[in-house]
């Protein structure tokens, strides 16, 4: 069938683009990606707030060099133990949680350049002349049923237990070397080990030390949270569960 001539015409007289309805303006929706999206930021950088610190405040290995001239020069051995972590600090260190098996015993080591928070301590007792690996493992011995019972061991292992923060926490507690816990920066002195639990409910540990430069005041932390053996102020951070004075004096 034929078309008329007008209807053909009448088909064709628009041929731009379908006219839209104007919309409505979202004033809201701009504003809630936004939140969300700083949130989100927020949430995800949280662990890495400590490392972003440090690295704002600029401690350097001559503050470093600094302080621990001036505590070795004390003959306290919290200040010994400080000027021991801050010289560890300095070290090339992985985080390394692995199992090593047939350590040497006593004074028995993970390979230099790994470890984890615990050989922190460990690493830097040793240096004022107090083994953690013997001291802890005679006390293990003797008293197993009293650390905790965490690991389905049925004894001592001299390859890991001193290497384990709650073993630690219970071996200083054994020693009367607790110290209350206080949320004031004045109850924590160089040399003092404490420990936390993280934001993921993992127990950690470290070492008190003076902070750098014109901060020297201030206690900050030697210990090793994943990124190697750092120098940061991270001391109120988490939620500190043990406050250790070791060795007494």
């Amino acid at each position: 069938m034929s078309r008329k001539r007008s209807d053909f015409y009448s088909t064709i007289e628009y041929i731009g683009p379908r006219p839209q309805k104007p919309k409505r303006p979202n004033f809201f929706g701009g504003w809630v990606i936004l939140v969300i999206a700083v949130g989100m930021a927020v949430w995800f950088g949280k662990p890495l707030m400590p490392f972003l610190k440090a690295a704002q405040t600029g401690a350097s290995t001559e503050q470093a060099a600094l302080l621990i001239t001036t505590l070795n020069q004390s003959g306290k051995p919290g200040d010994r133990l400080a000027a021991a972590a801050l010289a560890h600090s300095g070290e090339a260190v992985a985080y390394d949680p692995a199992y090593y098996d047939n350590l040497a015993y006593p004074m028995g080591d993970v390979p230099a350049n790994k470890g984890v928070a615990a050989d922190v301590v460990i690493r830097c007792l040793r240096k004022i002349g107090h083994d953690l690996q013997e001291l802890v493992h005679e006390d293990m011995k003797a008293n197993f049923r009293d650390y905790p019972q965490l690991w389905s061991a049925s004894g001592p292992d001299t390859n890991i237990d001193h290497r384990r923060v709650p073993n630690l926490e219970r071996f200083f507690v054994r020693q009367n070397s607790e110290i209350g816990l206080s949320r004031d920066a004045a109850d924590y002195l160089p040399g003092d080990i404490v420990v936390w639990t993280l934001a993921n409910g993992q127990p950690h540990i470290g070492i008190v030390v003076p902070g750098p430069g014109d901060g020297s005041g201030v206690p900050w932390i030697v210990h090793n949270q994943g990124a190697g053996v750092k120098w940061e102020n991270v001391l109120f951070d988490y939620e500190i569960v043990g406050h250790f004075r070791y060795p007494t004096e």
